[in-house]
């Protein structure tokens, strides 16, 4: 009987850590998160649930990245947002060089925060900023302006070495210009990270009922892709590298903690909503914050659905979100591993990506081409 893992597979010990805020002033209407909107008067209670999770390590994890997100985490009032980082130090210990990120939303961002932010121990900063565009960001539903946007990410970058902003393309109204305009501001501002992502429309959110009634026009797939190639030349021309298919960097700084995920190590998560990966389990806590808060206060888990991966599952997700990575997959690594006849069957199926040019050998690596990048979506059920 084969086993479940080889000798050589490891599992690791969790060296990752995501803790999910889910306050927000109010839902986008394309969001389909965890969040609640206008209900601070559950900050303290969210704070105490965090803590027991977090208690239940039962001793300290030491972690190489934290990532705290949301929702707006920078919308916690100062006090409890010092106990939460302080459960956070004393249960999650930072690793040496480790990375510690926050999201922020623009409309928080001013020199009293980045010094808060600072001293706690955090040293990298992503602003959900969406777009530098007026006509734009009120059709996403934000709060903030693209003045306050552009502010935002100047007084950042004066505290933190490392800011990252996200931006959205595909929303509809938008077109090329528009577009076009956001790559420029983004890149002009000396930003060290940006995460581009074509608008989804995800069931739950305000913006997949309306598209379903029709109320929506979405924009049309050949103009989102000239958007996606237009974002990947406009930033790698600023020196950026293209190190991940939404994702650019100026070299040495690109989010580790995003790497967890897309290597397959595993990971901690705490708070409503949070998936963690460890031991090869994949678990997520109730997505609704009361029932988070209703089974930590109770003394259950607050666990509400859990996998554990076979082998040969764990292969194919390793490959799978391993190809997110321009860089592509170690075969030699996958190869001595993997599950045999997993890496077999993706191996079979490998020369025809390659003929089709999505895809192609590179120093000892399987990789996404220019051409395989736009629609890496639809190869992957091949390799299921």
């Amino acid at each position: 009987m084969e086993s479940n893992r080889s000798a050589s597979e490891h599992l690791s010990s969790p060296k990752a850590a995501y803790i999910h805020v889910p306050f927000c002033h109010s839902r986008c209407p394309y969001c389909s998160f965890t969040v609640v909107a206008n209900r601070l008067d559950l900050v303290d209670r969210y704070v105490e649930a965090v803590t027991r999770e977090l208690t239940a390590l039962g001793r300290p994890n030491t972690v190489n990245t934290i990532f705290i997100g949301g929702g707006t985490p920078t919308l916690l009032p100062r006090e409890p947002m010092l106990r939460l980082f302080e459960m956070i130090r004393q249960w999650l210990p930072l690793a040496g060089e480790g990375e510690w990120s926050i999201e922020a939303n623009p409309q928080d961002v001013d020199r009293e925060l980045c010094l808060l932010l600072r001293d706690q121990g955090i040293n990298r900063i992503s602003l959900g900023g969406q777009s530098f565009d007026s006509a734009k960001l009120k059709m996403l539903g934000r709060d903030h302006t693209g003045d306050q946007l552009a502010s935002s990410i100047d007084i950042a970058s004066q505290w933190f070495d490392q800011v990252s902003v996200d931006l959205i393309f595909g929303v509809p109204g938008e077109d090329m210009q528009v577009w076009m305009s956001d790559l420029q501001a983004a890149t002009s501002r000396g930003i060290s990270h940006v995460s581009t992502y074509g608008l989804t429309y995800e069931k739950g959110a305000q913006y997949w009922s309306q598209l379903q009634k029709g109320q929506l026009v979405a924009v049309a797939e050949e103009i989102e892709l000239e958007m996606y190639l237009y974002a990947i030349e406009t930033l790698t021309q600023h020196g950026m590298n293209h190190y991940e298919i939404s994702n650019f960097a100026k070299p040495g700084r690109e989010c580790l903690h995003n790497q967890t995920y897309w290597k397959g190590d595993a990971w901690l998560g705490f708070g409503p909503g949070a998936a963690a990966y460890v031991d090869g389990t994949r678990s997520v806590n109730h997505r609704s914050t009361l029932k988070y808060l209703q089974r930590m206060e109770t003394g259950q888990s607050p666990v509400a659905e859990s996998q554990t991966l076979d082998w040969p599952m764990r292969t194919r997700e390793r490959f799978i979100f391993g190809m997110r990575q321009l860089k592509g997959v170690d075969w030699s690594s996958l190869s001595s591993s993997g599950e045999p006849k997993s890496v077999e069957a993706i191996a079979q199926q490998l020369p025809k990506h390659i003929a089709l040019g999505f895809m192609e050998w590179k120093e000892g690596h399987i990789r996404l081409t220019p051409q395989g990048l736009p629609i890496s979506d639809s190869l992957w059920l091949d390799y299921w």
